[in-house]
């Protein structure tokens, strides 16, 4: 090999090396190190919460899959409707099926403002059950967004535009 061919291929490394570290700008810096505060009697601690609902599997298909309450929860909302408690009629809304993998007892309504609990009423059954309610951005005549297990406990058509009344407690 000739002292020519010997320099090129020199260079031609060094070239290729010097594109090797970026600059300062793009470099990476260390991840910082956590700093574990002292626990006091004001530190706020994580709850949990008894009435947290399970989310339905990834692989949930049916009806059955998606409604992840349990006969007990069933029938303790439907039980709890049955209960007396000072409530008001808030209307009438066209119900349909809200997202089937948020779970529990709930409503979207734009009949409320603010997250509080009520009662839906299905008068084609005369079923009801305890719902979240919860605040939907549209007109108050726009219908509401129901949850799969409290159409299935108000035995209202999933796939079909049910009439319900809102009842705020």
């Amino acid at each position: 090999m000739s002292t020519i061919q010997k320099s090129f291929g020199v260079v031609v490394l060094l070239t290729g090396m010097a594109g090797c570290t970026l600059p300062p700008e793009q470099a990476v810096e260390p991840p910082m190190e956590e700093v574990a505060q002292p626990v006091t009697e004001d530190t706020q601690r994580p709850k949990t919460r008894p009435d947290t609902a399970v989310a339905p599997p990834v692989s949930a298909r049916t009806v059955e899959e998606f409604d992840t309450t349990s006969k007990e929860e069933r029938v303790a909302a439907t039980q709890a409707a049955e209960e007396e408690a000072p409530e008001r009629l808030l209307g009438r809304t066209i119900a349909s099926l809200g997202s089937p993998t948020d779970p529990g007892f709930w409503a979207k309504t734009p009949l409320v403002k603010t997250v509080q609990q009520g009662r839906l009423v299905y008068p084609a059954t005369g079923s009801s059950v305890v719902v979240e309610l919860r605040p939907l951005d549209a007109e108050p005549g726009a219908g509401s967004q129901v949850s799969l297990p409290a159409l299935r406990v108000l035995g209202a058509p999933l796939t079909a535009l049910p009439e319900l009344e809102v009842y705020a407690r």
